[in-house]
């Protein structure tokens, strides 16, 4: 059982010489232990009693340990530049590669990445001057027909890292590991018909903020586009978009791995939601940062930048309405209309309600290709 990089045996070995009378722990570590599911606390001890008779004192020692390791190692990774070797990153993808270069460097990235350059609208490698042009290459119409039978399809290429109900305001970021709706969304600002959203409010009460048709549920998808995928994301329904909201943040990874590591991964990095209604209500649709993934570009939006240089408050962001006298509802969308670019890979996160018996799909850990179905309806 990997509950730690070092060696499981010294951790256990800690928690033998604890007895219910010695474990005294401070108030943040104390909370850590009452807030850990029991459940899951009996997971362990039914995994690991079979080799070493730990009480549930002892065990709950564990968890103190491993969370407070886990908060180490992210505090840890906090203090590498990211944001700046992004940046960097940005500028070397900018400079024009000389044409005898061209060939053999992206040649050399569509073997690392396993690219399929066949399917691009231009397969012609000397065409792209820089690396950023070879990034958000465009695809051939043919190479992506967009499900027109479904109501939702895949807004990107990439793999589906989880998917399903939101519940209670908390969403799975990956099995077993959440993030707050309440904060990734931010302030329920973006909806006429509430009128409490500068008042702090529960988790149970900002999903309820977001007036949920009756027979609707609330449903989430995360899409992870890798280094090889095509960079480029579309609309995954038919809507309206009328506002937009950018968080400023850390520039963390958001493979697999790392979702699985830190919990509420997307509430830390920097990202940008739209906000708006289809044909079943709420619909909102957030690009995510990564490391070496500095810029997000949303071409109805010539106002946004991401990654700027300096420092950023925490738990801030910059809205935008995008209603006008011309548009009063907002910037319709069509099915599988060209919405945005990252540079080079990041997460595509869809929050949305949608009828009760709608289902999704797909499964975890599915590679999807843009415009393909995503659910039944």
């Amino acid at each position: 059982m990997k509950l730690f990089k070092k060696p499981f045996s010294s951790a256990v070995t800690l928690c033998g010489k604890m007895t219910p009378k010695r474990l005294k722990l401070p108030k943040k570590l104390s909370s850590t232990v009452l807030k850990f599911p029991m459940k899951r606390l009996k997971n362990w001890r039914s995994k690991i009693g079979k080799r070493l008779p730990l009480t549930t004192t002892q065990l709950q020692l564990l968890v103190v340990l491993h969370a407070t390791q886990s908060r180490q190692r992210i505090n840890l990774y906090r203090k590498i530049p990211l944001r700046f070797t992004s940046r960097l990153w940005g500028q070397v993808n900018n400079v024009e590669v000389p044409n005898w270069l061209r060939t053999p460097i992206y040649q050399l990235y569509v073997w690392l990445f396993n690219c399929n350059v066949s399917e691009a609208a231009i397969e012609d490698l000397q065409y792209y001057k820089n690396l950023q042009e070879f990034f958000r290459r465009q695809l051939k119409p043919s190479v992506r027909p967009v499900d027109q039978e479904h109501g939702v399809v895949s807004p990107a290429d990439g793999k589906v890292l989880h998917f399903g109900k939101v519940v209670q305001s908390h969403v799975e970021q990956v099995k077993g590991v959440t993030y707050s709706l309440k904060v990734f969304l931010g302030p329920n600002t973006w909806n006429d018909n509430n009128n409490n959203a500068d008042i702090e409010v529960s988790d149970a009460d900002y999903q309820n903020s977001i007036n949920v048709q009756p027979g609707n549920s609330l449903y989430h998808c995360i899409v992870y586009l890798a280094p090889g995928d095509y960079h480029r994301f579309h609309s995954p329904v038919d809507w309206t978009i009328s506002y937009r909201r950018h968080f400023p943040g850390e520039l963390f990874s958001v493979s697999p791995g790392i979702a699985r590591w830190i919990k509420g991964l997307f509430n830390y990095n920097e990202r940008v939601v739209l906000y708006g209604k289809w044909k079943h209500g709420f619909f909102s649709m957030a690009a995510v940062g990564a490391t070496n993934v500095g810029s997000i570009k949303i071409y109805c939006d010539k106002d946004l930048s991401t990654n700027m240089v300096g420092k950023f408050d925490k738990d801030s962001f910059h809205d935008k309405d995008l209603t006008c006298k011309h548009r009063e509802e907002g910037i319709p969308m069509k099915k599988g209309e060209n919405l945005g670019e990252f540079n080079l890979g990041s997460t595509i996160v869809l929050i949305f309600e949608a009828p009760k018996d709608f289902d999704f799909t797909v499964e975890s850990g599915q590679k999807i290709r843009f415009g393909e179905k995503m659910g039944n309806q």
